[in-house]
């Protein structure tokens, strides 16, 4: 991420503003202490941190003294005061994949979510998602090591609702082939029933014959194309992701600066509804900190994500 980021300001930011790097080394407590130095040296922006506790510290200081933060952390969905996140999280590929789908036809949507309130925020995503779109979630399950095996989430499912024309599923980062063998084992998923995944899915091998015809919303990797074959060579090895973002950000900052100087960083400007493009993508930012991103849906065939539905270019 610091090497994406030099990288970034050598493409556009060394004119414009003045980055300090900080590594937190993976410690929340030490992401706070790192936080509150750049608050007192009157820094315009916190970029990061990538560790979600930190984030939600950060979100829960007051007042005008603590900058804007645009923030790293893996799924963080947003408590608003000013911390805004940048990554792509579970609930909005989930409910970007399911409104893709409502808009081909499906009305009666089942969702499967993970205990706890990274669940309840995807249900609360689909569901407004969906009905943006004339769909409707006919019902939500959910499931964990204590409540629900698959094979239970499974068969009550398939005992609650009839025929749903797609289900989602997010598994909250567990592989999400146990869950899929199991509603397709139990009849449930026949004709032209989608299922629907999220891109944590990608966190676990996708080459299962399981998964194959499944939907995915999440990020084009040819976005990130031209990012990537500068990094390498720059460094002779690939970003990853993460050092995408770390790019996006620290361009997203300069942009700002370069557009509008000290009030390019007012809430005003970060929640433009026009958004922002970056090798990641498009995205803005909702009022509660949570980003919006145009995804392409993906189908699974063969162990491969294939692009159905492209993304937009702007919103």
């Amino acid at each position: 991420m610091r090497d994406a980021a030099t990288l970034a300001m050598n493409d556009m930011g060394n004119n414009l503003i003045t980055l300090t790097i900080m590594d937190t080394g993976g410690q929340d407590a030490r992401a706070k202490q790192l936080a509150q130095q750049a608050m007192s040296s009157g820094a315009a922006a916190i970029l990061g941190p990538v560790e979600p506790q930190a984030s939600r510290q950060l979100a829960a200081i007051s007042g005008t003294r603590r900058p804007p933060v645009l923030s790293l952390a893996e799924d963080y969905l947003g408590r608003g005061n000013r911390v805004y996140g940048v990554t792509l999280n579970e609930a909005d590929s989930a409910a970007a994949g399911a409104a893709a789908v409502a808009g081909m036809g499906a009305r009666k949507f089942a969702l499967i979510v993970p205990e706890g309130a990274a669940g309840q925020r995807v249900e609360q995503r689909v569901t407004n998602a969906v009905a943006n779109v004339g769909g409707s979630l006919a019902i939500t399950l959910r499931f964990g090591p204590a409540t629900a095996s698959p094979l239970k989430v499974a068969a009550d499912l398939a005992s609650i609702v009839d025929s749903p024309d797609a289900i989602v599923i997010a598994t909250g980062g567990a592989d999400p082939r146990p869950l899929v063998a199991a509603l397709k084992g139990s009849g449930l998923v026949k004709g032209d029933m989608r299922i629907i995944g999220s891109h944590r899915w990608l966190d676990h091998p996708l080459d299962d014959q399981t998964l194959d015809g499944a939907l995915i919303a999440t990020l084009d990797s040819d976005e990130i194309g031209p990012v990537r074959q500068r990094f390498r060579q720059a460094y002779n090895r690939d970003p990853g992701l993460d050092g995408a973002y770390a790019y996006d950000v620290v361009a997203l900052a300069a942009g700002l600066v370069s557009a509008r100087g000290p009030a390019g960083f007012a809430p005003e400007t970060l929640q433009t509804p026009s958004g922002f493009r970056g090798s990641t993508g498009v995205f803005r930012f909702r009022p509660d900190g949570s980003s919006e991103r145009s995804m392409p849906l993906h189908r699974i065939e063969q162990g491969q994500l294939k692009i159905v539905v492209k993304a937009v270019r702007a919103f």
